[in-house]
């Protein structure tokens, strides 16, 4: 393991990390209408930091090796959507605009999924459980959507 590769891969995760707390849910979110199955406000924080460790670890394996430009580049396109959501759906407050971002997410995390397993098939298993939650998240955002059509809470 390249150590120095994976804390720059990781600290690009974390900087992403970091709109979670400068946007936090708070009781704008809290007073929204939820699906019966939302996950639990706890567990937001694990899942994510477990899968930017491993997030961090398949980029770390895939950077150094011949032809990963493009998987790479998958890379930071899916990271750059994954920084842009939070502003949008708890910032600006655009459930819609927010499908649209956690859609295109997740169409690179495919992607990156896919170039990753190209070329190391670890680094693409490191990024099915992040494909997994990036799922269930669309589907959250998509369910929080429909049932928070009128009004919107004023906190």
């Amino acid at each position: 393991m390249d150590w120095p590769l994976f804390a720059t891969f990781l600290a690009a995760c974390m900087a992403a990390a970091t709109t979670g707390a400068m946007f936090a849910p708070g009781a704008w979110y809290a007073a929204l209408k939820k699906p019966g199955w939302t996950p639990p406000n706890w567990l937001f924080p694990l899942a994510w930091t477990v899968l930017y460790i491993a997030m961090s670890w398949a980029a770390a394996r895939v950077a150094p090796l011949p032809g990963s430009a493009q998987a790479m580049a998958l890379w930071a396109l899916q990271i750059a959507l994954n920084t842009l959501w939070t502003p949008i759906f708890f910032g600006l407050r655009r459930m819609g605009a927010g499908l649209v971002v956690v859609a295109l997410l997740w169409v690179a995390v495919c992607a990156t999924l896919l170039s990753f397993w190209a070329l190391d098939s670890l680094a693409g298993l490191l990024f099915v459980p992040y494909l997994l939650w990036v799922t269930i998240a669309t589907a959250l955002n998509f369910s929080v959507w429909r049932l928070n059509t009128g009004p919107q809470p004023a906190a």
